[in-house]
């Protein structure tokens, strides 16, 4: 891509990775405040399959993951572990239970997750500067 006006196009990579950081982890610190029974519940409620594992698994991935993301570390297999966890929160819980308009916040984090998927961290990353060669599943990293 080319530069408007001498910024690259990697700066809107590293917004789009921070403040999706921010938001998951965000979330997550919340459900491990409310309590992970609290989590495994609503996922039961709303039909997740193995809530009592998912509603842990979800909060440690948000918390975690979001941190991650901001630090920019794996940026391409967090989009897309949070592209699949936005596909099942928007077509399993929230369009159900709110339709097409309260799915927005959702959607848009799938959007972004399968953005950084394919685009990667942008700027300010660690994937910047990890050493690609003889790391795990490099090529599909990178």
């Amino acid at each position: 891509m080319r530069a408007i006006g001498g910024l690259e196009p990697g700066w809107g990579l590293t917004v789009l990775r921070i403040a999706m950081g921010l938001v998951f982890a965000a979330h997550g610190y919340a459900k491990f405040a409310a309590g992970l029974g609290k989590a495994s519940a609503f996922f039961a409620k709303v039909s997740i399959p193995l809530p009592e594992l998912m509603g842990p698994v979800i909060a440690v991935l948000e918390l975690i993951g979001g941190i991650l993301l901001v630090l920019g570390w794996a940026t391409r297999w967090l989009g897309l572990l949070f592209a699949i966890e936005m596909l099942v929160a928007t077509f399993w819980v929230q369009m159900p239970a709110k339709g097409w308009n309260g799915s927005e916040l959702e959607r848009m984090l799938l959007a972004g997750g399968i953005t950084l998927f394919f685009a990667g961290a942008g700027k300010l990353a660690i994937d910047q500067v990890w050493p690609k060669k003889g790391f795990p599943f490099s090529r599909l990293i990178w």
